[in-house]
């Protein structure tokens, strides 16, 4: 009898599924409709095989690239000897791969910093020893030789000795909260710089060269923590705990830095001679090829100069062997991507007005560009020897999507790549081989090995399963579409409209946007917009609105000519677009224009205050989440890159800010911000509140407790979020 009853509720919940569910909020949030992946694939040194972690977490596995077939186990969390933990966060293995290091009870710090407990893993005998007893580290790495690992320890860097029973000794000594770092970027050049790692080995495994941070003259931020952990002090309970860290806003004072070498066998610490501009940075260190020559890359406040500089970690003596420049900014891309081959390196470059790649020798003499045209370079995979073939990601064609390109010294070029939408790859270490990834707006992430002339090989992921579980919901519909703007500008967007859409009706719109420098929302691939495939999207689809997002002027993706324009005029251009945007949505038949709303998060969160604070009242509802309001408040490198200091552009800051412009809001608007968040601070919020009180201008707000800039503290606090965001449209524009 229960069998049969199981039967009947089975088959009508089939024929429920047919007729097609409506998408709800939590089924965005908590419907696990993410597409299955690869997570952490590695090459290996021979040039056949990858490792990757197994999707639980508890072991690494070794794939072979010319057909995806799991061939080992190089690594089991339940029968690994001396090995306590049920999963682990990450790997690294030795140079030659004998030696696993595994990453273990991961801690965050800030966006690209943390602490982990690191155990050393012998594949031969299959045991696993904690890397260090005396406290969790930061940024471990094997020695080129894989006799050492070097890491950071409370501001210090420290050196494991494997052939010497891993003995541990202490490189610096001077490290110490809030004054002195070594071998670890401070906030501001980690968040910026996209880097968590200041030092490195030379190719022969017998120096260590690390940047100084001096922090002791940046001002201190402080952040009261509200919710007891049971960590703090217990006098301190029935009071705010205290969070302080150093943060520096634009016009303040940086750290200090400085390039040190420390000789492995002498002990010998060095300061090396590297000519640094006045309050400038130095965003990377590197060792080439050649144990002799540290590469040493400069930048001035402006960032509008760079400086290589090959430096000899003995000697102290260095030499500039290259200067990048920008009439306005060099961007993350020309620092972050070099590469260093045996006698030459890669540089990225925008001086064509697109990003390209130019090849140039150790000496720093250029010998010729690698690619050419009007499209951007979005990464550089590698360089095959033996073909002299360079592979390269980039947008050629369109710039909503990117593909996978080789080119010859002769300028030959081959794609690599045919689906149109997204591509990344990971390939071999001989480049004979690569893992592509492939999505676009209606496919989820399609997993295949191929070589490389392009070839598929084998599908290893196609997420066919993810296609038909989303198949029992009336799934909206998404499209790319493209206008011109009074200003003659063509912007390029995506729409998203109701499932049962009839272009007889008329809908209400909220759009999103993100807007920031270089950013780029409209691309094809499955992860637009929010929660994934546009998941947020499609259950306000659900609930009536056509969800529209543009990247405006500013954003990435399109040359220096359009992403450059807001250059010392932050919050003119890009609010703008967006009026333009829903001026333009406002001349459709299916749209009301009466009711059109705007939203988004940090820049996003700013842009739509600002364009709700144009001359022009078309936006009648805005959700500002985690919003600067007033780049005087943020930090020097992100914001002096696009606008130099406040006191050299007075008049930028004041009318690029949300504060000074609080008058002009037009419209309702709710604003929410993390009361943690170390990255925008709250008193950006409370500042633009109280300017809009003296202003009398109406407003909504919700306040997050300890969460920082992504609101994630607390296991409801998102679906909270999101509950507030949609309720607040769907009451104020339907």
């Amino acid at each position: 009898m229960k069998k049969l009853l199981t039967l009947i509720i089975t088959a009508f919940v089939a024929i429920a599924m047919q007729a097609g569910d409506k998408f709800k909020l939590t089924d965005a949030m908590y419907g696990g409709y993410w597409p299955q992946t690869y997570a952490a694939i590695q090459p290996m040194a021979d040039g056949e095989h990858f490792a990757r972690m197994s999707n639980d977490r508890t072991m690494i596995l070794m794939g072979s690239f010319k057909n995806g077939v799991i061939v080992d186990t190089l690594f089991n969390a339940a029968t690994a000897r001396g090995f306590d933990k049920k999963h682990i966060d990450g790997y690294l293995f030795s140079p030659d791969e004998s030696r696993i290091l595994l990453q273990t009870s991961t801690t965050g710090i800030y966006r690209n910093s943390f602490t982990a407990e690191h155990y050393i893993f012998s594949r031969k005998n299959n045991k696993a020893v904690p890397l260090s007893e005396n406290g969790a580290q930061q940024v471990p790495k094997f020695s080129p030789d894989g006799t050492m690992i070097a890491f950071v320890r409370n501001n210090n860097l420290f050196l494991v000795k494997l052939l010497f029973d891993n003995s541990e000794s202490q490189i610096t000594t001077d490290g110490a909260a809030g004054k002195i770092i070594n071998g670890i970027p401070d906030w501001v050049n980690e968040e910026e710089f996209m880097t968590n790692c200041s030092y490195d080995f030379s190719a022969d495994s017998k120096v260590l060269a690390y940047v100084k941070y001096d922090e002791s003259e940046v001002m201190m931020y402080d952040m009261p923590m509200y919710i007891p952990t049971g960590k703090q002090n217990v006098a301190m309970e029935p009071y705010c705990a205290p969070y302080s860290f150093k943060y520096p806003v634009a016009g303040a004072v940086n750290s200090k830095v400085t390039v040190h070498s420390f000789d492995i066998k002498s002990r010998v610490t060095r300061t090396l001679d590297v000519p640094l501009p006045e309050e400038g940075y130095i965003p990377r260190i590197k060792f080439t090829k050649d144990p002799a020559t540290l590469a040493v890359l400069t930048l001035n406040r402006h960032q509008s100069v760079m400086d290589i500089f090959a430096v000899n970690p003995l000697s102290g003596v260095s030499k500039r062997i290259l200067r990048e420049e920008s009439d306005t900014y060099l961007n993350e891309q020309v620092y972050a991507g070099i590469e260093f081959l045996d006698n030459h390196f890669i540089l990225h470059s925008e001086r064509s007005g697109y990003n390209h790649l130019y090849l140039y020798t150790t000496g720093g003499e250029f010998v010729r560009p690698i690619t050419e045209g009007e499209f951007e370079v979005k990464k550089f995979y590698g360089y095959d020897k033996k073909k002299n073939e360079y592979y390269y990601l980039s947008n050629a064609g369109s710039p909503l999507r990117d593909n996978i390109y080789k080119t010859n010294s002769k300028g030959k070029t081959t794609k690599l790549t045919n689906g149109e939408g997204t591509n990344s790859a990971v390939f071999s270490s001989t480049m004979k081989y690569f893992i592509n990834t492939f999505s676009n707006i209606n496919t989820p992430h399609i997993v295949t090995t191929n070589d490389n002339s392009g070839k598929r090989i084998e599908t290893l992921i196609d997420n066919s399963s993810l296609k038909e579980r989303l198949a029992k919901y009336d799934m909206p519909t998404k499209e790319f579409f493209t206008f011109t703007t009074t200003d003659g500008v063509q912007l390029n967007g995506w729409m998203i409209k109701p499932a049962d859409f009839d272009a007889g009706k008329r809908y209400p719109v909220v759009m999103f946007q993100y807007s920031g420098p270089y950013s780029q929302q409209v691309n094809d691939s499955w992860y637009i917009g929010n929660y994934g495939n546009a998941m947020f999207e499609s259950y306000m689809a659900s609930e009536g609105f056509v969800m529209v997002c543009v990247d405006g002027r500013g954003t990435g993706g399109r040359g220096t000519e359009f992403g450059k324009c807001t250059y010392l005029n932050i919050g003119k251009y890009e609010p703008k677009d967006q009026v333009e945007t829903a001026k333009y949505l406002g001349t459709l038949p299916y749209i009301d224009k009466e009711n059109i709303g705007i939203w988004g998060w940090s820049f996003g969160g700013y842009n739509t205050i600002m364009s709700m604070s144009q001359d022009e009242a078309v936006f009648k509802a805005g959700v500002a989440v985690a919003a600067p309001t007033d780049w005087r408040f943020y930090d020097t490198v992100y914001t002096e890159r696009y606008m130099r200091t406040p006191k050299e552009n007075k008049e930028g800051y004041d009318k690029g800010s949300a504060i000074v412009n609080a008058d002009k809001l037009n419209g309702k608007l709710l604003l929410v911000h993390g009361t943690a968040d170390d990255n925008v601070h709250l008193r950006n919020m409370i500042r633009y509140t109280h300017a809009l009180t003296q202003a009398n201008k109406e407003f909504e707000m919700a306040l997050y407790p300890d969460s920082n800039h992504s609101i994630y503290y607390g296991s409801n606090t998102r679906f909270h979020l999101f509950t507030r965001i949609a309720k607040f449209f769907i009451e104020n524009l339907k």
